[in-house]
């Protein structure tokens, strides 16, 4: 016996996961199939779920704009930088 699943997803998304899963030779129903059981495996979500810190979400908008990032002479000058 089998079940349907009907959901609404935005469309850019589900088109950059279809490029995913047509790299990995999957359909999207056996995507699908192996996100559940993983769920089922793991007694919950396979990976985990976090709410970024600030930290993260500067280092996201970072991402998000290359032409904002930094540059350093040297590594000596990264690691003044972040403190290590």
């Amino acid at each position: 016996m089998s079940d349907r699943i009907n959901t609404r997803i935005d469309t850019d998304l589900k088109k950059r996961a279809i490029k995913v899963f047509d790299r990995l030779g999957l359909t999207e129903a056996e995507a699908i199939r192996l996100f559940y059981a993983q769920v089922e495996l793991h007694q919950g979500i396979p990976f985990p779920l976090m709410i970024p810190n600030t930290h993260t979400l500067d280092a996201f908008e970072e991402a998000n704009h290359p032409e904002k990032l930094s540059s350093f002479k040297n590594f000596r000058a990264l690691r003044g930088r972040t403190g290590t």
